[in-house]
């Protein structure tokens, strides 16, 4: 069963290369072991989503950008989150705030192709249905 996200939840991107932490930012009024509990609506870049180092994906403008002035030599640039759609699919039985709220296995899209998921979820006892 999955286990509820909150904040402080460890992140990784498939093109990112470090880790990074869920921001959730305590508007839900609803606390899950502790911190604030999160939902599918918490996708926001640089106030839930911070960077992952390093970004690798040939489809970032930055990216593109450094390599071609490197003569093609694949050049990593900061990471910046582009989250443009919420955490898919989230837990349609538990609601937060009026939305689902969001499971250890539900997926972000970065609009730079990277796939964002979670590796730790914050709690360790909350289970979602």
């Amino acid at each position: 069963m999955p286990s509820q996200v909150s904040m402080g939840a460890m992140m990784t991107c498939t093109f990112g290369a470090a880790p990074s932490s869920l921001v959730v930012l305590p508007k839900n009024k609803v606390l899950c072991e502790g911190p604030p509990a999160a939902n599918i609506m918490d996708h926001v870049p640089m106030v839930n989503i911070m960077p992952f180092g390093m970004c690798t994906s040939a489809a970032n403008p930055m990216v593109i950008a450094a390599t071609a002035a490197a003569m093609g030599v694949p050049t990593p640039m900061p990471c910046i989150p582009m989250t443009a759609a919420p955490w898919v699919p989230g837990a349609a039985t538990v609601m937060i705030a009026q939305m689902p709220a969001l499971d250890n296995v539900s997926k972000c899209l970065c609009n730079w192709g990277g796939a964002i998921a979670f590796s730790m979820p914050g709690t360790v006892k909350t289970m979602i249905p």
